[in-house]
C-alpha cells in the first residue's frame, strides 16, 4: 500500500490545489476539523458511494491516526483505485500544521 507523510502531504498540496483528500473519520470526528479541501465519506459509507470517487485520479485517504484509511486503501485498490495512505492520520496533520509554541 501506498503511503505518504502528513509533512509530505502539507508540501504537495502547496504545488496541488486540485489533491484529492478524502477523510473516512465518523462525523462527530470531523466536527473538530478536517484538512482543508478533504470530502468526508466515513468508512462505512465508502462501498456505497463509489460513484462519487473517481478512478482516473489518484486519492489521499486520511482517518484519525491511519489505521481506518489503511482499511479503506485496501478496499478501494481491490475496487481498481489508486490511492495513498496518509500515515500517522489526522493526528499528525494537526502536528504539522500547527504553530509550534515555546515556553
Amino acid at each position: 500500500m501506498k503511503e505518504i507523510t502528513t509533512k509530505e502531504l502539507a508540501q504537495k498540496r502547496q504545488s496541488d490545489a486540485s489533491l484529492s483528500i478524502i477523510d473516512v473519520r465518523e462525523d462527530e470526528e470531523v466536527a473538530e476539523g478536517m484538512i482543508p479541501g478533504a470530502t468526508h465519506i466515513p468508512m462505512g459509507d465508502v462501498p456505497q458511494r463509489l460513484n462519487e470517487i473517481d478512478k482516473a485520479t489518484t486519492h489521499h485517504i486520511v482517518c484519525r491516526s491511519g489505521g481506518r484509511s489503511g482499511r479503506v486503501c485496501l478496499f478501494l485498490n481491490e475496487q481498481g483505485y489508486d490511492v495513498v495512505n496518509i500515515a500517522g492520520g489526522m493526528l499528525d496533520w494537526e502536528e504539522e500544521t500547527e504553530p509550534k509554541t515555546s515556553n
